[in-house]
Formats: C-alpha cells, sequence, structure tokens
C-alpha cells in the first residue's frame, strides 16, 4: 500500500511540474516570440547559426552536401572567435564572418533589435543578398559623404537613384539605445520599418551577384560584421505564404 501511495504521489508530482514548462519550443528564458513568429535566436547559444561571408549563395548551394558541411564546420571556428551570447544577446566584436541561418527562407517577416556603437558599420543580407544597411548616421561618424546623413534601413547596394536605396527618413535612435527592425520580404520587394517609422516602402531589391539576373527563391538571413561591436536580439521570424506573398506584392485575382 505505502510503494503504491508513493508512486502515485510521484506521478501527481511530475504532471504538476510538467504543467510549468512552456508547450512552445522557442520560448527560452527571456525569449518570446510574437503569435505566428518563431526565434532564430534561442538566448543562449549559436543552435541553427553558421558563418557566411559576402558570398554569391549560389555557389555554396551547388556544392555536394560533403563539401558544404565541411565549410560550415570550418566556419564555426571563425564565428566562435567574434561571437558570443550574453545575457540573450548575441555580440559581434566587428569581425569575423557574418552570422547566418542554417536554414534558407524564401517570403518572410523578420522582426529583430540591435545596439551599435558609434563608427560602426553593419548589415541585413536577405536571402544572403546585401543588404538592409546600419550604419553611424552622424556627421562624425564619417560617411555623410556615402549616404549615412539620411540613415539605416536603406538597401544599400541597390543602385544609385533606385527605389529603397536612402531611407525614406532618418529613423535611428541614438547610440545606446536599442532599434528596431520589421522586414518584409515578398518575392523581389522589401518593405522595412525602422523604429516603427516606413523606410523603404515594396522597393526592389537587386540581386548583387547577378545584376540582370534574379533574387535566389531561397537563402539565408544574414547579420553582417563591419567595424565596431554590435548586439542583436529579439531575432524571430515568419514565412510568408504563396497567397499572402501575391498580395503583398499587388497581384490581383
Amino acid at each position: 500500500m505505502k510503494s503504491k501511495m508513493v508512486h502515485t504521489f510521484l506521478i501527481s508530482l511530475l504532471i504538476t511540474l510538467s504543467a510549468g514548462i512552456p508547450a512552445h519550443a522557442d520560448h527560452h528564458a527571456g525569449v518570446h516570440p510574437p503569435e505566428g513568429f518563431s526565434a532564430l535566436f534561442n538566448g543562449k547559444d549559436l543552435k541553427g547559426w553558421w558563418g557566411i561571408g559576402t558570398e554569391d549563395p549560389a555557389k555554396w548551394m551547388a556544392l555536394s552536401p560533403e563539401k558544404l558541411a565541411e565549410k560550415k564546420a570550418k566556419s564555426m571556428l571563425d564565428i566562435r572567435k567574434h561571437w558570443s551570447v550574453e545575457n540573450n544577446e548575441l555580440v559581434n566584436d566587428g569581425r569575423g564572418l557574418y552570422l547566418s541561418t542554417e536554414k534558407n527562407f524564401g517570403d518572410f517577416e523578420l522582426l529583430l533589435e540591435y545596439r551599435t556603437v558609434a563608427k560602426a558599420d553593419s548589415g541585413i543580407y536577405l536571402r544572403g543578398i546585401p543588404q538592409v544597411q546600419i550604419w553611424d548616421y552622424t556627421k562624425e561618424g564619417g560617411k555623410w559623404n556615402i549616404g549615412a546623413d539620411k540613415g539605416s534601413g536603406g538597401l544599400w547596394n541597390n543602385p544609385k537613384n533606385w527605389p529603397g536605396k536612402d531611407p525614406l527618413v532618418l529613423a535611428d535612435k541614438p547610440f545606446g539605445q536599442w532599434n528596431s527592425f520589421r522586414i518584409i520580404m515578398a518575392g523581389n520587394l522589401v518593405t522595412i520599418y525602422l523604429n516603427e517609422k516606413l523606410v523603404v516602402d515594396h522597393a526592389r531589391l537587386q540581386n548583387y551577384f547577378n545584376k540582370k539576373g534574379p533574387l535566389p527563391e531561397r537563402g539565408p538571413i544574414q547579420l553582417q560584421t563591419h567595424g565596431g561591436e554590435i548586439r542583436w536580439r529579439n531575432v524571430f521570424v515568419r514565412e510568408i505564404g504563396a497567397e499572402e506573398s501575391r498580395k503583398i506584392q499587388g497581384y490581383t485575382k
């Protein structure tokens, strides 16, 4: 009888404890995706990421599975030198390969926050294509001559005078504060909000590696390193289905 009572107690205890465990796999400590989104960064390690530089995704995607696995393993040696995790934040020292998702994405909505320092430069690659620009928007940053005075969030590698190359408004927050991006990519069109202000409105992203060719249908999301510490947190993604993508691109039945 005593043994049966203990057994019943242990089962009840396990049920009680399990009720307190979040059911959603993405709900790590301090990482809580909005409804419909999943976490690309789990808040504790670099699982789900590897390292790529400014490389044509078509080339490394053409590698054999063995060669690609070798490339990924080698990249992590560099990533671990320059990337770390602190307090649910991804931290980069301004050098090394770009932190890149192992998963390749087609159409998606990306949410993230970043914080950087004076004179730093960074960006976000979409499907492996540069880039949503992040930089020092002040005169002291030394890049007013190439457009930094207009602020972050533009598709900087687009040709001059193309829609989206320069942000519609200056939306950067002062250094030391967290900035938030909402990036929507459907087909070859990109819409970007920086700190809830529209900075790019349905602009075409040019294929940097094949300027006359189409964008890759799928590719990684990459966080660029380009001098100066930058921190990232709350990196969430929602994949966009075909019907929603067509609506975003303006197709009608």
